[in-house]
C-alpha cells in the first residue's frame, strides 16, 4: 500500500479551505487521483450542453460558459451516444433529457445493477436503479451508469478478482447521508474488482457507480489536470 496517512486524512476530510479537494491517493499498489466535494457547500452540478443548445464537449469548452467564475473541477459524468446524448436517465435543472432505463443491455452500462447520481442544491447521492425508480428522489440534476461499483457496502456481483479487463476508470462514491460526494479517476488501468474496492475498502464509502472507462477525464487544476481526448458528453463539475 503506497497511500500516505496524512494524505488519506486528507482526502476523507477535505480542507474547509478549499471548495474542492483534489489529492493523489494510494490503494493496494496503485494510484488514484480524487476529488472530495461537499454538496451542501460546493456548487455541484451537471452539463451537457450550452445555452444555445450545442453540445459542450470539452473542460475548456464548460469553463468559457461561465467566465465569471473558476472551474475548480470537472469529470465526464456518464456514457453516451455518438452524438453525444446521454445513454440513460438523464436530468439537468430539473428538466428531463432522458427517461430511467431498468432493462438490461450490452456493455457496461447495462451490467445490471446499475445507479443513478442524484444531485439536489445540498446533496448528492448515488442510488441502484431499482431503488432510484422506488424511492423517486426529486433530483436538480441526475445522471444514470452503470455498472455499480458499491451497491450498500458490497461490490457489484459479476466483479471477478482475478479479471484481466484492465482500464483507467472513473466513477463517483457517495455517503448515505448524501453529504459528501467523491469523484475518482485511476491513475493507471484498473480492474473492476480494484476499483470497487477502493471506493468501498479505501474510501468508506457505501455506494459507488462507475461513469467509464474508454473516455475518463478529470479536470483537476491542483493536479494539474486538464485531460484532452475525443468529445465529452455529460460532464460533471464544480464553479468556484
Amino acid at each position: 500500500m503506497i497511500r500516505a496517512a496524512a494524505l488519506f486524512v486528507a482526502v476523507l476530510t477535505g480542507s474547509a479551505a478549499s471548495a474542492v479537494t483534489c489529492e493523489t491517493v494510494g490503494f493496494e499498489g496503485l494510484s488514484y487521483s480524487v476529488c472530495d466535494v461537499d454538496p451542501a457547500r460546493d456548487e455541484l452540478a451537471l452539463f451537457l450542453r450550452r445555452g444555445d443548445g450545442t453540445g459542450l464537449g470539452s473542460f475548456a469548452a464548460l469553463a468559457a460558459e461561465r467566465p465569471e467564475q473558476t472551474l475548480r473541477f470537472a469529470m465526464n459524468a456518464g456514457m453516451y451516444h455518438p452524438d453525444r446524448r446521454p445513454v440513460g436517465h438523464y436530468v439537468q435543472d430539473g428538466v428531463e433529457v432522458m427517461r430511467l432505463l431498468t432493462n438490461e443491455s450490452p456493455g457496461n452500462f447495462g451490467l445490471l445493477p446499475n445507479g443513478v447520481l442524484c444531485l439536489t442544491d445540498d446533496s448528492a447521492r448515488v442510488y441502484e436503479t431499482l431503488a432510484f425508480a422506488e424511492a423517486a428522489p426529486a433530483c436538480r440534476d441526475a445522471t444514470q451508469s452503470g455498472p455499480m461499483l458499491v451497491i450498500d457496502g458490497a461490490l457489484h456481483p459479476r466483479f471477478l478478482a482475478d479479471s484481466d479487463s484492465r482500464f483507467i476508470r472513473n466513477g463517483v462514491g457517495t455517503s448515505d447521508a448524501g453529504d459528501r460526494a467523491v469523484f475518482v479517476i485511476s491513475d493507471q488501468a484498473v480492474s473492476f474488482h480494484e476499483f470497487g474496492r477502493f471506493f468501498r475498502d479505501g474510501l468508506g464509502l457505501p455506494q459507488a457507480l462507475y461513469f467509464d472507462g474508454r473516455i475518463s477525464r478529470l479536470y483537476a487544476p491542483d493536479l494539474g489536470r486538464n485531460d484532452a481526448g475525443f468529445a465529452m458528453g455529460p460532464m460533471i463539475g464544480v464553479f468556484e
